[in-house]
């Protein structure tokens, strides 16, 4: 009788826990597509793309990085972004990096505007010979999704943000061109 209870037990937490886990699942956006280089060395490149929303960021956050943008330039709006976590970003077949800043702007068409910031990886090269893009701290993505969670954007891996206004950022990409995000296609949502 009492391993009866033991085992019914066990049951029960089995339960609980996994629809704690599908829950948390429902709560998150994935974005996923194709990112295709348009310039340079990576023109006509073909990689996956993938996108996991955690939860967007707020108001006041946004606000927070105009400011560090306003007072303090790039390395305050790094300092700032940094402590945001708001999903994952990641091209080609790997983890990624943190999506620090995920803002979600509703469009006239009935769609949504996801403007992605993140701190990108700086490679060990870039620091030690001093080249050029170590300067270009964030990458920057503008997605463009319609009602039915489909749609295409831009992807700029290596950018500089500046402040133009009060509350306009103008995105300068390193290269040539920024790349294209296509095929999109939005699952699930934030807040379940």
């Amino acid at each position: 009788m009492r391993k009866r209870g033991l085992v019914f037990l066990l049951g029960e937490l089995c339960l609980v826990a996994g629809s704690a886990v599908s829950a948390l699942a429902q709560s998150r956006q994935y974005v996923q597509g194709q990112v295709v280089g348009i310039g340079g060395r990576r023109a006509g490149l073909n990689r996956p793309f993938s996108l996991t929303v955690n939860n967007y960021t707020s108001a006041d956050d946004v606000q927070q990085l105009n400011q560090a943008l306003r007072t303090g330039g790039q390395e305050e709006l790094l300092r700032v972004l940094s402590r945001l976590k708001a999903g994952r970003i990641a091209v080609g077949n790997n983890v990624g990096v943190e999506a620090n800043a995920v803002i979600a702007t509703p469009t006239a068409e009935g769609g949504t505007k996801l403007t992605v910031l993140y701190e990108r990886n700086v490679a060990i090269f870039e620091l030690r010979y001093g080249t050029r893009s170590a300067d270009y701290r964030f990458g920057y993505a503008e997605i463009y999704l319609d009602a039915r969670g489909r749609g295409q954007g831009t992807f700029i891996p290596a950018a500089k943000v500046k402040l133009e206004g009060d509350n306009n950022w103008v995105v300068e990409d390193f290269g040539e061109f920024p790349a294209r995000l296509m095929g999109l296609r939005s699952t699930g949502r934030v807040g379940g």
